[in-house]
């Protein structure tokens, strides 16, 4: 039950037709475990906590960095050097005394993942690392906790909800291990993390809440430099977690049923049959096509959401990337959207 005091400090939430006082005692109510207190995490914590989110747990082993400042202002240059998840505590408690908050200044491992987990309803993940990613997968597919996914680099973020209700999960929208850039690599502006967070806080609040339409089964990709919205939809494979110790990202080779491997001899030979029915698309990001490159269109990865409509209808699409990990995710974006044609992919010949 809400004090007197939470009653007035919510009033303009619990005024909400869709919130009420039964939405706000859910949130009071609910556990959130956030993993990442970083850049995305910041924002997520902020708002939850604003909120009367109840009892809210932090994982993060890494120390506030003076590169992190311009982005994660949950932090001051006073805090250089302290770990996230506690100093993110201390911080947020003084934001609101109403909230249960536990700092682990660990990192998510395999060995600890399934305990801290499954002491929470819902789980956000705000790392910065495919590994960690496939890890909150996995476990949360194997302990039945949903859990809402971001991502950021550069001027793009990501936000999704997986496994919630039965409904896709992250391996459904990318089966195996990523390569790509990271914020450290490729930059990113300070500002995104706190537009994707805010969107991941409001995801959890209506999972919490049962209000409104999650983004379960579909990706919003943003663009803050073109100021562009989209929105993917994907469904759930058979595959989505292999049956293994969820300790490393499992390879599914089903899922390449769906969208053929192409060599370049197969390649070379459908250019000479057809080629005005082949379509060539190197799926690495654009420095890395200017630098050296096959040909064909330069369509990176975390594009091709926003650019499917593009698509020419009844072309034979093959991806290419130099190892075949994007490429893979590129034919299988396309041939989950309902693309008339044939979806191809390939390591750089």
């Amino acid at each position: 039950m809400l004090e007197p005091i939470e009653r007035k400090r919510y009033s303009r939430q619990i005024l909400l037709p869709e919130m009420g006082l039964a939405g706000q005692e859910k949130l009071k109510a609910a556990r959130v475990l956030v993993v990442g207190a970083g850049g995305l995490g910041c924002p997520v914590l902020q708002y939850l906590v604003a909120a009367g989110v109840g009892n809210i747990g932090i994982v993060d082993d890494d120390t506030v960095d003076i590169t992190n400042l311009h982005r994660q202002i949950l932090y001051s240059a006073n805090d250089v050097g302290k770990n996230k998840a506690i100093t993110a505590v201390e911080k947020l408690s003084i934001l609101n005394p109403f909230i249960q908050l536990t700092a682990y200044p660990d990192h998510l491992t395999a060995e600890n993942a399934a305990e801290l987990i499954n002491s929470y309803d819902l789980v956000i993940d705000g790392s910065d690392n495919f590994e960690t990613r496939y890890l909150v997968n996995d476990f949360c597919v194997e302990l039945n906790k949903p859990f809402v996914f971001g991502s950021i680099l550069r001027f793009e973020g990501q936000v999704s909800v997986f496994n919630y209700q039965n409904g896709p999960t992250y391996r459904c929208l990318f089966p195996d291990a990523e390569e790509g850039d990271n914020c450290a690599e490729a930059g990113v502006i300070g500002i995104l993390p706190g537009i994707i967070g805010t969107y991941m806080a409001n995801e959890a609040i209506k999972i919490i809440t049962g209000i409104g339409e999650p983004l379960s089964g579909k990706l919003l990709v943003i663009n803050t430099l073109a100021n562009s919205h989209s929105v993917f939809q994907f469904s759930r494979t058979a595959a989505t977690f292999s049956g293994q110790s969820p300790t490393t990202p499992a390879v599914h080779s089903e899922l390449h049923a769906d969208n053929s491997e192409m060599s370049y001899d197969e390649f070379e030979a459908l250019q000479q049959s057809d080629p005005e029915q082949v379509l060539l698309v190197d799926v690495r990001e654009y420095y890395e096509f200017e630098a050296d490159n096959f040909g064909g269109e330069n369509i990176p990865l975390s594009d091709i959401p926003e650019s499917i409509s593009t698509f020419p209808a009844g072309k034979k699409v093959v991806f290419y990337c130099n190892s075949g990990k994007r490429s893979l995710q590129a034919a299988k974006l396309l041939a989950q959207s309902g693309y008339e044609g044939q979806t191809f992919w390939a390591q750089r010949w």
